[in-house]
């Protein structure tokens, strides 16, 4: 079968599955852009609509069930309604929530960010990771008196700090070198040439958005050795790759950056961002001596703190972490074997519980690596999912939670084997 003819008819059982579906999105349509106010989340034609969770599954307007697999690409880690969170924003219901004032399970969260990454010393709050990687390249700026910031191709800070296909219009106007991610020759070079002009660079350990990617530990040593050297800040990007260990990945690789940036899953499921470094970098925003002012009504809100504190208590109880990286790469090394055996053209990406599934083959080490890739092997291979019960990312992206089960591991993989066999002629 023609690939553009399948495209063509899944996309047609989809639509036809998902009559009431289609009724909202015309209604959405009329007072939001595209139907939605979060681009990733749009389905062509339209997006199906959730109604209900029940445990691991998604449940949406028209009636289907689906295994969820995206995990809210990555914040949903501790599942859609983890009971102790629940309970603890209850409590705080009853408390009252629009504070305009400190409290102490501030000081609490604040210990327990600190306490896991080796980079914080201290840490300041924000309402997402896209703040967060903002305020902490505008710290660098600030404590370097130095303009540029090197960022890699693909990378994703946040909406306004996207440096794959699309992204410039609503970056932020910075002073940037794009460089290719895990080239180290490219890196050495511009800090030869450059390194007395660069602030920070902002990286992402791995590649999240940018399909997975983990950086090598090379290009991981590079990094550190040429922004020391410089008297440039190296920025880490752990919004997703914090869940790789307790201390995240500057904790698994060894290399410990000048500043980290957090989000996603660490306010368990709730609006939250962070970004923190050592005292003497932070020390910018103690109003008895840097004097910055940082601002956010929403930086402390209520639930957040209150969802934070035991989240992170969720999160590091004996195992959580450790169980659900082994059930990623688990996954990874099935799809792999599910995929050699193919002749399709697909691969997988990953580290620990993230990775992503890619309509090519041969290695891949960065962003460019997959550009041109044939995205109809991608939707594809999502209605075909979405139709059989699982729900990933469009762009094949995997994000597991701890309601994840072996069990539904093997389920997964057998129905991208049942895919491959589905379609081994479709060319």
């Amino acid at each position: 079968m023609d690939l553009a003819d399948a495209l063509t008819r899944a996309q047609g059982r989809y639509v036809d599955a998902h009559p009431r579906s289609r009724d909202l999105a015309d209604r959405a349509g009329r007072v939001l852009p595209g139907g939605n106010t979060r681009s990733v989340l749009h389905v062509d034609p339209f997006a199906f609509r959730v109604d209900r969770v029940d445990g691991a599954y998604l449940c949406d307007v028209d009636g289907h069930r689906y295994l969820d697999l995206l995990g809210d690409y990555s914040a949903g880690l501790l599942g859609h309604r983890p009971q102790p969170v629940a309970d603890a924003v209850r409590a705080r219901l009853d408390a009252g929530w629009a504070l305009g004032a400190m409290s102490d399970v501030e000081i609490s969260f604040a210990e327990a960010v600190v306490s896991r990454f080796p980079s914080i010393e201290q840490v300041r709050f924000t309402n997402s990771g896209t703040e967060a990687n903002l305020m902490a390249v505008m710290t660098a700026r600030h404590v370097t008196g130095r303009d540029r910031l090197v960022v890699f191709d693909g990378g994703y800070h946040g909406g306004l700090l996207y440096f794959g296909a699309g992204g410039a219009a609503l970056r932020a106007p910075f002073d940037y070198t794009v460089l290719e991610y895990n080239d180290v020759d490219a890196l050495v070079r511009h800090f030869d040439e450059h390194g007395h002009k660069v602030a920070a660079v902002l990286v992402e350990p791995m590649l999240g958005a940018g399909g997975c990617i983990p950086a090598t530990s090379e290009f991981l040593d590079a990094l550190r050795r040429v922004t020391r050297e410089a008297g440039s800040l190296l920025i880490f990007d752990e919004v997703m790759t914090s869940r790789m260990a307790r201390g995240g990945a500057q904790e698994v690789t060894g290399v410990i950056p000048d500043m980290t940036t957090l989000g996603k899953y660490l306010a368990g499921g709730f609006t939250f961002g962070a970004f923190g470094g050592a005292r003497s970098v932070m020390a910018a925003y103690d109003p008895a001596s840097g004097g910055l002012s940082h601002g956010g009504t929403f930086n402390n809100n209520a639930f957040t703190m209150t969802a934070g504190d035991i989240a992170n208590e969720l999160v590091l109880a004996d195992g959580v972490l450790d169980d659900l990286n082994a059930r990623g790469r688990d996954l990874q090394r099935r799809l792999t074997e599910v995929f050699d055996e193919s002749s399709l053209p697909f691969s997988v990406t990953g580290w620990g519980s993230l990775c992503t599934i890619h309509p090519i083959d041969g290695e891949i080490r960065s962003a460019a690596d997959v550009r041109d890739a044939d995205d109809r092997w991608r939707r594809l291979l999502f209605f075909d999912l979405l139709e059989a019960g699982f729900y990933i990312a469009q762009r094949g992206y995997i994000g597991l939670s701890v309601d994840i089960t072996d069990d539904d591991v093997t389920r997964m993989v057998d129905a991208v084997a049942a895919f491959c066999d589905r379609h081994r002629d479709t060319a």
